[in-house]
This record gives structure tokens, sequence and C-alpha cells, in this order.
């Protein structure tokens, strides 16, 4: 990916990463974090502590649908759920990375952040995963991308390899392999 986009990004979740400062301390560098804290009463403190263990590796923090969060702990952007992503403009030259989801072709082509995460590419063990697109799709529906693209959805090490030559990789479960 071009600088300063990360090669992949790790996306927390309370549930499936309760401890998601443990996760970034093993990341491999080049990666970056999206901290989705989904309204949590400590979301601050979990946020300085990520911003903390992230500067500390030297990778970018991203926080989700939350800009004056990001603000208050000096994240690099905002990742903005597809149904927010108009949201962005008024947030452009505040920040770094701005990022947003996308579920369709037309998600990819409507978007306003300069990098989409699109999902759901694998089978995946997330609540909200739809119907997996596949590879051969994926990297066909990637190269037509007028952005960049990021997959999302099922990756992991048996997975990435499909589709890392084309897009940037985003997992939440997928890095949890590397926590030791």
């Amino acid at each position: 990916m071009p600088s300063p986009w990360p090669g992949a990004f790790f996306l927390t979740d309370p549930t499936r990463t309760p401890d998601p400062v443990s996760v970034v301390k093993s990341l491999p560098v080049g990666c970056g974090v999206i901290y989705r804290h989904f309204g949590a009463a400590h979301r601050f403190e979990t946020a300085m502590n990520l911003r903390a263990a992230c500067f500390q590796k030297g990778i970018p923090l991203v926080i989700a649908n939350d800009p004056r969060l990001a603000i208050r702990v000096r994240a690099d952007g905002v990742h903005w759920p597809e149904a927010n992503a108009y949201k962005a403009r008024r947030w452009q030259e505040r920040f770094l990375l701005q990022t947003q989801s996308a579920h369709s072709a037309s998600g990819i082509r409507d978007a306003i952040c300069d990098a989409v995460l699109f999902s759901t590419v694998f089978p995946s063990n997330s609540p909200s995963a739809r119907n997996a697109l596949g590879a051969t799709r994926f990297r066909a529906l990637a190269r037509k991308a007028n952005r960049l693209v990021y997959a999302l959805g099922g990756v992991g090490g048996d997975t990435a390899g499909s589709v890392s030559n084309h897009t940037g990789l985003a997992a939440i479960e997928g890095f949890l392999s590397t926590v030791v």
C-alpha cells in the first residue's frame, strides 16, 4: 500500500478482542489499528492505551465512527461505517487517514474516503458477516476500484495470500494467533 497506508488493519471487537492492547503489542510493523468501541464505558482509557501502544510500535491508530474521540487521543484517522461515510467530508482536513466500510461494488464506487474495507470476502465468524464474495470475485472488484481496498471478513493465514497481492488486508480474529 502507498505511504502512509498500512498493508493490514487489525480491527478491535469488544467481545472477540477484550484486550486489544495485547494484540497491538504483537502486531508486525506495517499494520494499523481500527478501534471500534461501540460506545463502551471505558472507551477513552482504552483509546489512550491503544494510542500509546501504536505510537510505541510506530503504527497508525484509527478510531471507528467517533472523530471527537480520535481528536482527543490524537489518532491518525477515523473509520466510518458505510451508512455514516458522508460525515467524512466534514473531517477531511483533520486526519491523515479516513477509511469506510463497503459491502457492494456500488459501495466501493460511491465511497468518499481514500480507502475502503470491503466485507465479506471469506466465510467469517463475525455476527454481522454477510455471504462471502470469494477471492476471485473480490480481486476483480478491487482491480476496478478507484481507491485503496482492504479485504475484510474471514481474512487469516489460510486466506490472505489469495488476495494480498491485489489489496490490503483487514481482520479481527485473523490477528489473534499472533498473541503469545
